[in-house]
């Protein structure tokens, strides 16, 4: 009792026997560059089929513009190629928006699949960590409070 107990060993005691796992760092690591390679993965694809879409519309513009650049020999004829482009260019570009829609469509459901999958594998890793963690810190404490009688 007229002995001062020497907490500076019990702390370097309690913080020696500390765990520290890595595993769990590791394991949150690979998840998240698993997600980015997977939402790489759909933005590269979204990038391709509107790099696609857009080189096909301007395909089938210029395709259009060849008919309302040709001489007429009526000038009735001028108004009514032009009149005719606008409408197919009307008509294109609905038909074009629509697939843009379509890939922005995939895109989304695709980013809210793997968003969802994620959210799941990141809990079950932080459960599973937050299990361990509790289990090492209690022995942890076990051991220094065992150290301190």
């Amino acid at each position: 009792m007229t002995k001062t107990p020497d907490f500076a060993k019990v702390m370097q005691d309690m913080m020696a026997s500390f765990p520290v796992d890595s595993s769990a760092m590791q394991n949150a690591f690979k998840t998240q560059a698993a997600l980015a390679e997977k939402m790489s993965k759909v933005a590269l694809e979204a990038a391709e089929k509107s790099t696609e879409i857009t080189a096909k519309w301007t395909k089938d513009t210029i395709a259009k513009m060849a008919d309302v650049s040709k001489a007429k020999t009526e000038p009735t004829d001028y108004s009514k190629s032009v009149t005719d482009f606008a409408s197919a260019a009307a008509e294109m570009a609905a038909e074009n928006l629509a697939a843009f829609a379509e890939v922005a469509k995939k895109v989304q459901m695709e980013t809210v699949e793997l968003m969802l999958a994620a959210g799941k594998d990141m809990s079950e890793d932080a459960t599973a960590a937050v299990k361990k963690a509790t289990s090492d810190v209690t022995v942890a404490a076990k051991k220094a409070a065992s150290a301190a009688k």
